[in-house]
């Protein structure tokens, strides 16, 4: 198994590890519902330095990242970050993604740990004169620090004001003494908060400095457990149950991350169009439970018949809200929120009610 920079501090502070993406990863240290509560009320550290980071550079950078993603990145401004994916010749989704406009002819893709050699031979398979790749993957620490009290804590670490960085924005300077630091508004969440990027040898000096900055509320270390409980909450969508190779981002409701503007020929653009005019069978869609039970993935969603109507991608029990949520592709004429669905748990069928996330209301 790979380590992150961190790996003998989450062993240190006794979290429980597990592999991960091929990575010796914190799965929870307190508990997962103790931090997902952290991270929704105060701030928690998660370690994400395992995610796969892919500069494109040169005169045909622009046109090498429109060819391979689905959203317009000829919108970006420097400064500006996009939620995009990769598309196979089929219409499915090889990975969904991050795209930074770092400078005029420089753009960072930042790709999840699991699917990274797989996005690297996606684009070398696809690279074109002009557009130099580098995989800098193992040149990158990155830590998501998460919550409302992020940005105090953050912002005694920097001369920059992080307020002037809005939601999928950033910028490019010092953070704990550490120069050309990218201080990124983004975050798996929905907390608020940012994500740090930095050269994996200023790790121990980053993350001193931030605990120390924390300390006055309550910050704590977050693992992967608190991680997918967020995004479930906030009806984020997690690579390999909710995403794959088979699934479109049409059928996913990721309609509108996939553009189809004039000379934006990205792949399998012809199949995405067709079904954004025709439709789709199949719809993901959240859902909430009505009788009580924890719905997991790969459970079928059923009709009052008992017929199988679709399944489960991701479930949990909501920390905030106490009740069993999640996602999962249905047939489309069961997908308008507040239809009740029934899934299949162990030979019982339990009521659920389709409705349209986020679970976590912000007040939450």
């Amino acid at each position: 198994m790979k380590n992150t920079p961190f790996t003998k501090r989450h062993i240190a502070l006794g979290a429980k590890m597990h592999e991960f993406a091929g990575y010796d990863m914190p799965i929870e240290y307190s508990g997962i519902i103790d931090e997902h509560l952290t991270v929704c009320n105060a701030v928690g550290v998660f370690d994400v330095s395992h995610m796969g980071e892919i500069w494109v550079k040169g005169p045909k950078a622009l046109e090498f990242v429109q060819r391979v993603t689905t959203n317009n990145a000829a919108a970006l401004e420097v400064g500006k970050v996009q939620y995009s994916c990769f598309t196979n010749d089929q219409g499915g989704i090889v990975d969904d993604l991050l795209v930074y406009k770092y400078e005029e002819q420089k753009f960072l893709m930042v790709v999840n740990a699991a699917n990274l050699d797989k996005d690297w031979q996606w684009c070398l398979a696809h690279k074109i004169d002009g557009a130099e790749l580098e995989n800098a993957s193992d040149n990158m620490a990155q830590l998501a620090v998460q919550g409302p009290k992020a940005l105090a804590t953050l912002q005694k670490l920097t001369s920059i004001d992080l307020t002037t960085i809005p939601y999928y924005t950033f910028k490019v300077g010092e953070m704990a003494g550490v120069k050309d630091v990218i201080i990124s508004n983004t975050g798996y969440t929905g907390a608020g908060g940012f994500e740090l990027y930095f050269y994996p040898q200023y790790a121990d000096q980053i993350w001193d400095a931030v605990f120390k900055a924390g300390e006055e509320f309550g910050i704590k270390p977050a693992g992967l457990g608190a991680r997918d409980t967020l995004r479930l909450e906030m009806g984020f969508c997690l690579y390999g149950n909710d995403l794959d190779d088979t699934t479109t981002p049409i059928e996913a409701g990721l309609g509108w991350i996939t553009k189809f503007v004039d000379g934006k020929d990205f792949t399998a653009r012809r199949i995405l169009e067709e079904q954004k005019q025709n439709g789709v069978a199949r719809k993901l869609v959240g859902f909430e439970m009505v009788d009580r039970g924890i719905p997991r993935h790969g459970y079928n969603f059923v009709d009052a018949e008992g017929n199988v109507i679709g399944h489960v991608t991701s479930g949990t029990m909501s920390p905030t809200r106490k009740i069993g949520i999640g996602m999962g592709y249905v047939k489309t004429e069961c997908s308008k929120p507040g239809t009740e669905i029934g899934i299949d748990v162990r030979g019982r069928r339990l009521r659920a009610v389709v409705v349209r996330p986020p679970f976590r209301k912000k007040e939450e």
